[in-house]
C-alpha cells in the first residue's frame, strides 16, 4: 500500500514565482500540494526586480520570501528543498523522485522549473549578469536613466534589442564578429540613432565597460545581451511533453490554460514561454494552478 503521507493532489516542481503562484491557487482550493524546489531562482543575481506592480524596486529574494511565507500559511501545502530528478506515470497517478531518492505520488503535476541562461563566452560578462548586464529592457532599462547602453550581439536576433533600447538611452551595438547587418538593417539602426561597433570584444570590465581587441575601451552604464536558454529540468522531456522552438531556446508547449500535451501535466513560467518576466511568470502560475484544480474536478 502506498504511504498516504507521500500522496498529493498536485506536486509543483519549482518554488519560484510561477510555482508559488500555482501552489497558492491549489491551496486555496484546499488541495494537498507539495512544492519541490532546488533553490536556484533565475533572478537571484539581480539586486532589484522591476515591472511587477505593487513590488517595483524590491529585492527579488524579499519578494520570493514573502510569497513563500504566504503560500506556506495554507495548511495543505508542504515545502521540500530538493531537486526533482525523475517523473513518470500518467494522469491520476504520477510519481516524482527527488535527488535524495524520495518518491511521491500526485494526481496532477505543475512544472515551474525555470530555465538556465547561457551567455557568450566573453571574459567578465557572467560576473556582471543581473547587476550591469541584462536581458530585459522592461525590467532594467529605466534605471539606466537615459545613459550609455551597449548591446552585445549574439546574432541577428540582437537587432530586436538594438532597435528597442534607444527608448532607454544612447545605444551602441557591439557586433563582436557574430553578426553583420545588411543595408536595410543598418538603415533601421541609423534611423533609431544606434551606433555600430564592428570590432571584437576582448572583455567586459569595471561597471559595464567594453574592452575591444584593438585596445579601445567604451564605457557603458549597462549592457544587454540575449542569453540562450535551456529548461532547467529533464522532467518535461521524461514525461513526453511537446516543446516549441523559441528564438533563444526551446520551451514547453502549453495551451491557453497552461496545459501541456500530456494530460494532467501543466507548465508555467519561463520554461513554458518564449518571453520572460516575473509578472508574466506569476500570471502563468495562477492560470496553471487554477487549471490543475479544474482538471482534478472535471477530467
Amino acid at each position: 500500500m502506498p504511504d498516504p503521507a507521500a500522496s498529493f493532489d498536485a506536486v509543483v516542481v519549482g518554488g519560484s514565482y510561477a510555482g508559488l503562484s500555482a501552489a497558492m491557487q491549489l491551496a486555496r482550493a484546499r488541495q494537498r500540494v507539495l512544492i519541490l524546489d532546488a533553490g536556484q531562482r533565475r533572478n537571484r543575481f539581480a539586486s532589484a526586480s522591476h515591472g511587477l506592480i505593487g513590488q517595483d524596486g524590491r529585492a527579488p529574494d524579499a519578494i520570493a520570501a514573502d510569497a513563500r511565507a504566504q503560500v506556506l500559511a495554507y495548511p495543505t501545502v508542504t515545502w521540500r528543498q530538493a531537486t526533482a530528478v525523475r517523473a513518470d506515470g500518467g494522469i491520476g497517478l504520477f510519481a516524482v523522485e527527488d535527488d535524495a531518492g524520495q518518491r511521491v505520488q500526485a494526481r496532477r503535476l505543475v512544472l515551474a522549473t525555470g530555465v538556465i541562461d547561457t551567455l557568450p563566452p566573453i571574459d567578465g560578462l557572467q560576473a556582471r549578469w543581473g547587476r550591469s548586464v541584462f536581458h530585459c529592457p522592461y525590467c532594467h532599462g529605466y534605471e539606466l536613466d537615459r545613459g550609455r547602453i551597449g548591446v552585445i550581439a549574439i546574432g541577428e536576433i540582437s537587432m530586436h534589442h538594438a532597435l528597442m533600447l534607444p527608448d532607454w538611452g544612447a545605444v551602441t551595438c557591439f557586433l563582436d564578429g557574430r553578426f553583420v547587418p545588411d543595408e536595410s538593417q543598418r538603415a533601421a539602426l541609423a534611423a533609431r540613432g544606434v551606433r555600430i561597433e564592428p570590432a571584437r570584444i576582448a572583455a567586459v570590465s569595471g561597471h559595464a565597460d567594453v574592452v575591444l581587441e584593438d585596445g579601445r575601451q567604451i564605457a557603458c552604464d549597462g549592457l544587454f545581451v540575449a542569453s540562450r536558454t535551456h529548461i532547467a529540468s529533464p522532467l518535461a522531456e521524461q514525461l513526453g511533453c511537446a516543446f516549441e522552438d523559441g528564438p533563444l531556446g526551446a520551451f514547453v508547449r502549453t495551451d491557453a490554460m497552461q496545459a501541456t500535451s500530456v494530460p494532467g501535466v501543466f507548465a508555467c513560467g519561463d520554461a513554458a514561454r518564449a518571453a520572460h518576466s516575473v509578472a508574466l511568470a506569476i500570471g502563468d502560475g495562477a492560470m496553471a494552478g487554477a487549471a490543475a484544480h479544474r482538471s482534478l474536478l472535471f477530467d
